[in-house]
């Protein structure tokens, strides 16, 4: 049976139904699936795995390439969807294997940033559903964001630096130790980037571990002084817990609290 434009707008976007959840979840455990791939080709493989892993691969992004175009089909302004966030990263995912067939090797660069496509996941709270709590869901989204960008920049540096220095970028976990130590401003200089790409990769990994990380970590400590000075009173309306020890009202949904008994 063939679905609408509508239908397919609201299953590609749809979190709750079970072929929304199937759907995400499915396009979810792709990206992880791809993330790994790119990982293991860094590593010295027999011929037979890497082209399999290929093989693997090249499907999950001409599924990701249909995806795309559902998305863009099924979306009411189509304009707009193109220049959004997610259509920009979802583009990212499959241009690197469509234009690799024209010799642009810088293209492949881009291929890294596929992890950012479960950025969509976590803004709706679906990787996370055990997760009750909103500090929880903002500790797991730090740590997220902190991971994905490492990885990123891991992934960079190790492209642009393993042709030209294997012995110091060798596989990815080089690339991730290197990125790692760079973004934390530890710099132990026993790795180091000797093409001029990858000392600009270097110079932004500092400006954004200097930048990225205290604000991280700053929004992390507010939240769990406001989290302090709150109590569990679960919401009967939506089931928040957590509230402010003089509130009257759930500030998610505004229904009245439960009284709380004092001691």
């Amino acid at each position: 049976m063939l679905l609408s434009r509508q239908e397919t707008e609201f299953y590609l976007k749809d979190l709750e139904t079970p072929i929304g959840k199937a759907i995400n979840l499915t396009l979810a455990a792709m990206v992880l699936i791809s993330s790994g791939i790119f990982v293991a080709e860094t590593y010295n493989i027999p011929d037979s795995v890497r082209f399999q892993l290929h093989l693997v691969d090249s499907a999950i992004v001409i599924i990701f390439a249909v995806e795309y175009s559902l998305r863009l089909w099924s979306a009411e302004n189509k304009i707009k969807y193109i220049f959004s966030f997610y259509s920009i990263i979802d583009l990212m995912a499959i241009l690197p294997f469509f234009l690799g067939m024209v010799d642009i090797s810088f293209i492949r660069l881009l291929r890294w940033f596929r992890i950012l496509r479960l950025i969509r996941f976590i803004d709706r709270k679906f990787l996370f559903a055990t997760i009750s709590t909103e500090d929880g869901m903002i500790f797991a989204r730090i740590l997220f964001t902190l991971f994905a960008i490492v990885f990123i920049y891991s992934g960079l540096i190790y492209q642009v630096e393993h042709p030209v220095n294997p012995q110091n970028y060798g596989t990815f976990l080089d690339a991730f130790y290197f990125s790692v130590v760079t973004m934390t401003t530890v710099g132990f200089g026993d790795v180091v980037p000797i093409s001029e790409l990858g000392r600009l990769l270097t110079v932004l990994m500092i400006f954004t571990g200097i930048a990225l990380i205290p604000w991280q970590v700053g929004d992390l400590i507010k939240r769990v002084v406001k989290t302090a000075n709150q109590v569990e009173t679960a919401c009967l309306g939506c089931g928040l817990a957590f509230h402010d020890v003089d509130a009257g009202f759930c500030k998610r949904c505004g229904a009245k609290l439960p009284s709380r008994r004092v001691d």
